[in-house]
């Protein structure tokens, strides 16, 4: 099992309508703070994101958030941070918090959260990071994505082997084990995902 220095979280701006889902946060950010890994996330203080936060912060832990200028003038930031970055764009905020983690977890969320979670599985793909990808499925919350990953690889529009690059629990113990076993292996670019590898590497380094 290799050592995690930190994680990017990426989780719902609400708290959503189970109890299981703040628990969940809660009891994730308990063992990264008794882990000693560092929190990486979105800077919030609402919903999912500012439970997990509180959690970590309240039990000894490090949290790092990156918020855009504008949602901090709305005051959606969280003012006990170890470390708060201020960046003007959400892509800046994505690679940032990217650069800082050793691997990437998603808790329940929105448009906004699966936004983020395809996106580094995306960069995976591509082969622009070989860290692990998690997701904590909560009450099967994440079910019908599994099931339509599973559909695009059955129809073809998914490689097979891709399908490891997500890892899937849904105890926070268990994933967290299972990220530090993770294995890098080389992913194969295709030809068709050559060129739009060169850009998202000119882009995130554009933004570094």
């Amino acid at each position: 099992m290799r050592m995690l220095r930190s994680i990017c979280v990426f989780c719902g701006s609400s708290l959503g309508r189970r109890p299981a889902y703040v628990e969940a946060a809660k009891t994730l950010g308990q063992l990264l703070s008794e882990l000693k890994i560092e929190l990486i996330y979105g800077g919030g203080n609402c919903g999912l994101m500012g439970v997990l936060a509180s959690e970590v912060l309240q039990t000894g832990g490090r949290v790092v958030g990156v918020i855009p200028e504008d949602l901090l003038a709305r005051e959606l930031g969280h003012d006990q941070l170890t470390e708060l970055h201020i960046v003007r764009t959400m892509h800046e905020r994505k690679a940032l918090m990217s650069s800082r983690a050793d691997g990437f977890i998603a808790l329940p969320g929105g448009f906004g959260t699966l936004e983020e979670l395809l996106e580094v599985i995306t960069w995976a793909q591509l082969g622009l990071h070989r860290k692990p990808i998690g997701v904590l499925n909560v009450t099967g919350y994440y079910d019908l994505l599994f099931r339509l990953i599973d559909q695009a690889i059955d129809e073809e529009f998914i490689p097979r082997d891709r399908s490891s690059l997500l890892i899937r629990s849904d105890s926070p113990r268990q994933l967290l084990e299972m990220l530090g076993d993770f294995q890098p292996h080389d992913v194969i670019v295709r030809d068709s995902d050559r060129e739009t590898r060169r850009a998202m590497e000119t882009e995130l380094l554009g933004s570094g």
